[in-house]
């Protein structure tokens, strides 16, 4: 067995927090950095899939529901800057 794993210590509840909240701002920022390239109409369905696919797998409790949401909220997305113009 190696020495760290006889002297570590059990994580916790605060750093299991600390840990989640800096992975979601690290997954934003990739996120947003990732969308700096796009036009709007790209960005506009990007966020509907985004919403449907969590508003979906919120809704169902399944990996299907989230496919189907991001499927039309991605649909939603490109029509809503279709119509703004954009």
């Amino acid at each position: 067995m190696s020495h760290f794993a006889t002297t570590s210590r059990p994580a916790t509840p605060h750093a299991f927090w600390r840990l989640s909240f800096l992975s979601a701002v690290a997954a934003a920022a990739l996120t947003l950095s990732g969308c700096a390239g796009m036009s709007p109409r790209e960005t506009s369905t990007v966020v509907g899939a985004t919403a449907g696919a969590v508003v979906g797998g919120v809704v169902t409790g399944s990996t299907a529901g989230a496919a189907v949401g991001a499927a039309a909220g991605g649909v939603i997305g490109n029509e809503v800057s279709k119509k703004r113009g954009r």
